[in-house]
């Protein structure tokens, strides 16, 4: 098959296309963002750069996007080069099998008029995050959720939760199943990253700030159980400024990485010297800092928006949830309750090693990504 991904660069999309290595599929990426390449195998042809004015800039153009973007979408190809004029160039260029698209607002609303024109190639939608569960609340959004659903022709979801939700909203393809967004693990070479029970001194905590991040919340939570943590390291990852500037402001003895310090492997060494991870935020997928805990063995205290996390973690069994991303108290209570019961965390362990050589091995979700696409030819 030849197969053009279409894609923001991200190590997540970069981890699903090396699962292709060695089969015989003609493997394409169209940068939708026109950010650059992307750090993935040598045969992947890849379409970059494609973004070129037609006219010169105008004044007052930028004030115009910003302000009345949907008078701005109006007039975008007479200015520039727009998102899908590039790909129906590419489409016709190479002649793909299959358009696999990955996330919703950014890599399939963009395209929808090109694939709706080419309404006989085959389209395969990855949700990812918050894309349907956080959006479909809104009229602005709903429209196009609804017609990108009732265009493409397969899904694959990270989480039976948005199955549900793309069928309520006109999903009637097929779903190839729950992968993932990342695929997995290679839980043997991991291994050498963790460490023993006893030897875990850090609480780590995933920093982000923003629409739907709500790491602070869990910084400020830590802040008041100051003497309860003092035997523990505090590490925040993914921290955005508004984050790092509260450590700073308050003189924590918080150790801190920003969005970009820290590779995807290193943060896995960190997490396998971690005792607790915390992540939290009021909307996501099956978010992927979660099973990486999981394989890594920290104790997951976690968010469960539109009870996605609850399809792996059981509260109290292998993890916490945290009902209310918006109470400190809750948060507080949560992290004091397991640090009087490391027997539960030593379960937790147990249950979750389970987890990860069931759910999350990279050599059996390789089988699961590489029959997506044996399944599409039938």
């Amino acid at each position: 098959m030849k197969i053009l991904f279409v894609s923001m660069p991200s190590v997540h999309v970069t981890r699903w296309i090396e699962n292709l290595k060695d089969t015989e599929h003609e493997l394409f990426w169209f940068d939708i963002l026109n950010r650059g390449k992307l750090d993935t195998l040598h045969s992947v042809i890849q379409f970059t750069g494609w973004k070129k004015r037609k006219l010169s800039y105008i004044k007052g153009e930028y004030r115009l996007q910003k302000h009345f973007p949907m008078l701005y979408e109006k007039i975008q190809s007479l200015l520039e080069v727009t998102t899908n004029e590039a790909l129906e160039k590419v489409i016709l260029d190479i002649q793909p099998d299959i358009v696999h698209s990955f996330e919703l607002h950014s890599c399939c609303t963009p395209i929808l008029a090109t694939m709706q024109k080419y309404s006989n190639l085959k389209w395969l939608y990855s949700c990812w995050g918050t894309d349907l569960y956080y959006y479909q609340q809104f009229s602005r959004y709903i429209k196009k959720i609804n017609e990108v659903l009732q265009r493409v022709n397969f899904l694959h979801t990270d989480c039976e939760r948005d199955f549900t939700f793309a069928k309520q909203l006109g999903f009637t393809g097929k779903h190839v199943g729950v992968i993932p967004g990342g695929t997995g693990y290679k839980l043997q070479e991991l291994e050498v990253f963790k460490l023993s029970f006893n030897e875990r001194k850090i609480i780590l905590v995933k920093g982000y700030e923003h629409h739907f991040g709500r790491g602070l919340n869990v910084v400020k939570a830590l802040h008041g159980l100051q003497k309860e943590i003092q035997e523990f390291d505090v590490v925040v990852f993914g921290a955005h400024p508004v984050v790092i500037d509260y450590i700073k402001s308050n003189d924590l003895h918080f150790t801190f990485f920003d969005r970009h310090e820290l590779t995807h492997h290193k943060l896995m060494e960190l997490m396998g010297k971690s005792l607790l991870y915390i992540g939290n935020s009021i909307s996501d997928g099956m978010a992927n800092t979660l099973l990486e805990a999981i394989v890594m063995g920290a104790f997951p205290i976690q968010s469960n928006p539109g009870g996605v996390t609850e399809e792996i973690i059981q509260d109290g069994v292998n993890g916490f949830l945290i009902i209310d991303p918006e109470s400190l108290l809750e948060i507080k209570e949560k992290i004091l309750s397991i640090l009087k019961d490391f027997d539960l965390i030593k379960t937790a362990t147990l249950i979750n090693e389970k987890i990860a050589l069931d759910k999350l091995n990279y050599t059996n979700n390789k089988v699961k990504v590489i029959n997506i696409y044996k399944s599409l030819c039938e």
